[in-house]
């Protein structure tokens, strides 16, 4: 038996390879986690080539109702009362060799942490992974009409400040903990650098949030030197930030509101991003607050 659970399914050859991971569940708000990941295995026509099968870490049948429940449960097809398809979930790996690229897309494991990391690690050793980056999202008190803030936790405090150079803030944070925070505790043991890019997106919008997804691709596209064409989901984020611009339009209330973060989401861009060019104005007499 495979002690660790990953069944390799393909072996290109790679080497320094760069993990990026996105779960479902915990910090996938505006399914930036899962979404992110996604576009980029389509994107960049990765293949699949490992699984770490659900079985053992995750449950299948949850309490609550049907839709909650439903989320939980294998995908089957069923044509002319016949089974065609049962489909268990998996979490899966896919790999762009080009751009030494590995991407871990499934669901954070609910049981049985310990052996879960074993089998990301084992993908680690199997595709010479050399760097891991998880990148997820939590509400907070962003507008929908600015790009999310990111915030980071990391295993090395070099990596930190590697984060710090495009843009990212260190998180602080405590309370309850995620999978991958017990994963970056496992690879500082390991000595392996690990760092998470987790947005922070509008508290008011529910489901797939594509303006969020664009920011946190080109994000990652900077951070990972990846040659990413975005147009066409710049088009699909305009569309969506139109859609929700109507949404709002006769909800005096919410628009108060929107209009409050987007006032402390540019003071707080000035005092930090722009905090140089702030004090250089202000050393010429102009006052922006």
């Amino acid at each position: 038996m495979n002690r660790t659970h990953l069944n390799i399914l393909n072996r290109p050859a790679m080497a320094d390879t760069r993990l990026l991971i996105g779960f479902t569940g915990w910090m996938d708000g505006g399914e930036v986690s899962t979404g992110t990941v996604d576009w980029l295995i389509r994107k960049l026509e990765a293949q699949a080539v490992a699984e770490i099968p659900a079985e053992t870490f995750n449950l299948f049948s949850f309490p609550g109702n049907m839709e909650l429940s439903a989320m939980f449960r294998p995908h089957v097809k069923i044509e002319q009362g016949l089974i065609t398809r049962f489909t268990p979930p998996a979490s899966r790996f896919w790999a762009n060799a080009e751009h030494r690229l590995l991407l871990l897309q499934g669901r954070e494991p609910q049981l049985d942490w310990v052996g879960f990391a074993e089998a990301v690690f084992e993908a680690v050793r199997q595709f010479d992974v050399r760097t891991i980056y998880f990148v997820g999202s939590v509400a907070g008190v962003v507008p929908h009409t600015r790009d999310p803030r990111f915030f980071c936790s990391v295993s090395h405090a070099a990596m930190r400040d590697e984060m710090a150079r495009f843009g990212v803030r260190a998180s602080g944070y405590e309370g309850p903990g995620s999978f991958v925070t017990f994963l970056t505790v496992q690879a500082t043991r390991m000595n392996l650098p690990l760092a998470t890019l987790v947005a922070e997106i509008p508290p008011y919008v529910e489901g797939h949030n594509p303006r969020c997804i664009e920011a946190t691709l080109r994000r990652l596209a900077a951070i990972l030197n990846l040659p990413l064409g975005l147009d066409d989901l710049r088009t699909t984020s305009d569309a969506f930030e139109q859609r929700v611009n109507e949404s709002v339009e006769d909800r005096p209330e919410v628009r108060e509101m929107i209009a409050r973060m987007e006032s402390d989401y540019d003071n707080d861009l000035l005092n930090t991003e722009m905090g140089d060019f702030k004090s250089w104005l202000q050393q010429r007499g102009i006052e922006l607050d």
